[in-house]
């Protein structure tokens, strides 16, 4: 089991010892997180260890999935998207069936605990199905990019999140005028020791890249993502053709699928279309990153990482590319210019820049110098702000605040 002294020589002793303090005013207690799938994606990884190290520090704390219907997830994904600015039909049946999910999971899920912490929209309105009956603290921890919603959806949401205590964002832009209550910024983080961050040896790498197909005779750019509308994957086709002009290399989306995210095979089917021909001659290669030590190699095997998103709450996918020391070329949207500092430890560019992302790209493929200086810069930024022991320390600062 992950346990804090494990990051005895990862972190300072400094850091620990402030983690134990915050912990031993929270002994006793009990917390539950509660999300919407355990695994695919940043939020089920950071749960994984967090739960893991709130207990292992003294904390008693759960973590529940919310169970919904095939159409429920086809509705909170359309939530998510229109969270983000999409447009919406929100309908009185999508609403009833939103809020009936959430109800009947209230009924067989029994949350008596002195903190709830939902996570996202999905289990949003369990608050008004369960209730805090005897007063606990709810808090609401918003992953997504909330800095332009729709307005008829946030109206409606609004109306649960009223009701919570506390508001958790992963940027202050996403702080909301309109909402009345506390919100507070706490920003998303990596474990390093986990098997997707872990330190992996030359062989290792050489094995899982063999064992899925990529050659290994040109320079690798890879994008690591769900293929999502707001990860942008058929921009980064168009970035490639133009990177592909200048160097003779390769592309690889490494993408990975959730169980809430009905709208991931309909999005391969379009990219994978759109990249055909390039698939046909072999320039452009689609991998399922299902195993950690995959996803792993591939980031540390290529040469550049592309993060071409249009939204972005936070992105882990930038942070562990820069923890392993990867150059990266991304987005400046949401959470990514916290992480990247352009032409210091990686490069940002406006979305619909496409020319920007290529000659960026170009350069970095051409100056293997430099790449390996933004490298280890990008390492040491992680090192610095974005380890699961900082993110597990802020987690007890908020339970302190409120329920210490």
């Amino acid at each position: 089991m992950l346990k804090l002294e494990d990051f005895r020589y990862t972190v300072p002793d400094e850091t620990l010892a402030e983690i134990y303090a915050r912990a031993r005013k929270l002994y006793g207690k009990h917390v539950v997180h509660l999300n919407a799938t355990y695994q695919g994606g940043g939020v089920a990884e950071i749960l994984y260890s967090l739960a893991l190290l709130m207990n292992d520090v003294g904390i008693d704390t759960g973590w529940r999935i919310l169970h919904g219907s095939q159409e429920f997830f086809e509705i909170t994904k359309s939530f998510h998207n229109a969270l983000q600015g999409a447009k919406i039909n929100l309908t009185e049946q999508k609403k009833k069936i939103y809020m009936q999910v959430n109800d009947n999971f209230s009924k067989f899920t029994h949350l008596d605990h002195d903190c709830v912490i939902i996570h996202d929209p999905q289990p949003l309105s369990l608050i008004s199905a369960s209730g805090n009956k005897k007063g606990e603290p709810w808090i609401w921890r918003c992953h997504i990019d909330l800095t332009n919603p729709n307005e008829e959806l946030w109206e409606f949401l609004k109306g649960f999140v009223l009701k919570y205590d506390q508001v958790v964002f992963s940027s202050k832009k996403y702080f909301k005028e309109d909402l009345p209550i506390d919100q507070r910024l706490i920003l998303p983080a990596i474990n390093p020791l986990s098997e997707k961050n872990r330190d992996v040896s030359d062989k290792i790498i050489a094995e899982h890249i063999k064992k899925v197909g990529i050659p290994t005779d040109k320079p690798v750019i890879t994008q690591v993502s769900r293929l999502d509308p707001w990860k942008d994957p058929e921009g980064v086709i168009e970035v490639f053709k133009l990177v592909k002009e200048k160097v003779d290399c390769r592309l690889v989306f490494c993408y990975n699928a959730a169980s809430d995210d009905p709208e991931g095979l309909r999005m391969y089917n379009k990219v994978y279309k759109k990249a055909h021909r390039l698939v046909k001659t072999g320039d452009i290669i689609f991998v399922v990153g299902n195993n950690e030590t995959l996803v792993n190699a591939i980031q540390r095997y290529s040469d550049v990482i592309i993060q071409k998103s249009t939204k972005e709450g936070f992105c882990l996918a930038v942070t562990e590319a820069l923890w392993k020391g990867t150059p990266v070329v991304a987005s400046n949207v949401g959470g990514i210019p916290m992480q990247i500092e352009d032409g210091q430890n990686g490069f940002l560019l406006e979305p619909t820049d496409t020319g920007g992302f290529a000659d960026r790209i170009i350069h970095l493929l051409k100056n293997p110098k430099e790449s390996k200086k933004l490298g280890r810069e990008g390492k040491e930024t992680v090192k610095n702000k974005f380890l699961i022991t900082r993110l597990l320390s802020d987690y007890l600062y908020m339970l302190n605040s409120i329920i210490g």
